[in-house]
Formats: structure tokens, C-alpha cells, sequence
């Protein structure tokens, strides 16, 4: 029985492939056209993305070049092609600036970025280019029905470039003196992702970073440097305990503290 079945798939595989090429060879782009729709909404994406692109030369100019070129767009998310996708989506938006699918076509290049935006160890370059869609596309239809699912993508994105500035954080703070003072750089670093991600999740550990290498600058300091750098790390401690006070690091902030005290007696 498997092996009937087995031959009747192949079968019907090569009826299918050889259908495809008929239509492929064929000059008629209406008929291109409607088997593409149909390869679409089979979901066959590959095949429906190939003839889509063939006749939308022919329908260049005509009020059928709208559909074609939101299909292709459509054919490359379903082939899960970002880049492609988001292209063509842009060329929509450029052609048919009032277009029946404009507000969609909009939303969707900012989540063809989101959806091509990798770790947060990795280029950011995605994530910053999906930023600026869903930006956009706030400014552009601020009362579309997507907002809400945009502002929570928004987020998303935000959170991934602040945690970025964290793992960034870490790893200067943890070079320490290796090759320079690499105290300066965590705290530059930590001190940027909370002034641009205000509300991102990591704020604490960030605010924590910034007291720990101001303290470590302190206790590595030269002595004419010593004493100012200890009141530093005392007003960041002030700074990290009245927005935390009953923080993660509340016993390690409050030992950097009697550390200081212990230098600066005033």
C-alpha cells in the first residue's frame, strides 16, 4: 500500500511540475497572472513569487500592478525572504503612496526588520532599521488599529538594544584596567542606555554597573584623585538606592558605601 501511495505522490508531483512549466512558457499574462493566485493561496510561495514577477512587467502602469506587487511582497513573508519582502513592500509605499494597501504595507516593513532583527550579541543594524518603520508608521496612521501591536513591538525592540548596552556594560567593567581604564566605558555605556531606554528591564543592573565602576575608579585612583572620586561613588550610591531601594544589589550597593564613607569623613 506504501508503495502505491509513494507512486502515485510522485505522479502527481510531475503533473504539477510540468503544469508549472507550461505556465512559465506561456505568453499569456493573464493566465500567469490567476495561476499565481492560485499558487498563493495554496501556499506555494516560491512558484507564485516567480510568476508574479513575470507578469508584473506586463501589468506595469495598469490598475492590476498594485495587486501584483502586494502579492509579491506577500509571496517573499511566506518564504520567509525579510529583505526581499520588505523591498518590495517600500516600493509599494513609494508607488501607491494612497493605495488600498498602503496602511498595511507601512506596518509591514517595520515587521519584516523585526522579524530579520537577530540576538542582541549581533549587529543591531535590523532592529534599529524596524525602530524607525514603527516610528514612522505612528507618525503616519496614528489611529490605525495597529498601534497598540506596534507600541508592544516597540518595546520588544527597545528592550533588545538596551540589553545590547547591558552586555556591552559587562564587558567593559569586567576589562577593568586591561588596556586602559575601561571603568569610563561601562559607566558611558550604562549611563546612554538609561537615557535612551528609560524603561527597559535591565535599568537596575545598569544603575548598578555605573556604582560599581565609579567605586572601582575610586580604589584604583591616584591620591589627588581619590577623595573626589569617592564622593562620586557616594552620590551614585544616593542614585542607585532612591531608585531601588529594596534593590537586588541593595547589600553590595550599601558595602560600596561604607567603603566610601570610610574615606570621605565629611
Amino acid at each position: 500500500m506504501k508503495k502505491y501511495l509513494a507512486i502515485i505522490v510522485v505522479v502527481f508531483a510531475a503533473i504539477s511540475c510540468s503544469e508549472y512549466q507550461n505556465i512559465l512558457k506561456s505568453t499569456d499574462p493573464e493566465l500567469k497572472y490567476s495561476k499565481a493566485v492560485e499558487y498563493f493561496e495554496k501556499n506555494d510561495f516560491m512558484r507564485a513569487s516567480t510568476l508574479f514577477d513575470e507578469v508584473s512587467r506586463y501589468f506595469r502602469g495598469t490598475e492590476r500592478s498594485e495587486q501584483v506587487l502586494n502579492y509579491l511582497a506577500k509571496s517573499y513573508m511566506g518564504q520567509k525572504d525579510y529583505f526581499t519582502a520588505s523591498e518590495y513592500y517600500k516600493t509599494y509605499v513609494k508607488t501607491y503612496p494612497k493605495g488600498t494597501y498602503i496602511t498595511e504595507a507601512r506596518f509591514m516593513i517595520g515587521y519584516c526588520y523585526y522579524l530579520d532583527s537577530p540576538d542582541a550579541r549581533l549587529d543591531q543594524t535590523a532592529t534599529r532599521d524596524a525602530i524607525n518603520a514603527f516610528q514612522e508608521f505612528l507618525d503616519i496612521h496614528p489611529d490605525s488599529e495597529r498601534v497598540p501591536e506596534v507600541n508592544k513591538l516597540l518595546d520588544e525592540l527597545k528592550s533588545k538594544l538596551a540589553y545590547k548596552e547591558l552586555l556591552s556594560a559587562r564587558l567593559y567593567y569586567n576589562l577593568g584596567n586591561y588596556l586602559g581604564n575601561n571603568y569610563i566605558s561601562a559607566i558611558i555605556v550604562a549611563q546612554n542606555a538609561l537615557k535612551n531606554y528609560p524603561a527597559n528591564s535591565n535599568r537596575e543592573e545598569l544603575s548598578y554597573i555605573i556604582l560599581q565602576s565609579k567605586y572601582e575608579q575610586a580604589v584604583q585612583s591616584v591620591e589627588e584623585k581619590k577623595i573626589e572620586r569617592y564622593r562620586d561613588t557616594i552620590d551614585e550610591y544616593y542614585n542607585y538606592i532612591n531608585e531601588f531601594p529594596t534593590g537586588k544589589y541593595k547589600r553590595e550597593a550599601e558595602r560600596i558605601y561604607a567603603d566610601a564613607k570610610k574615606i570621605v569623613k565629611d
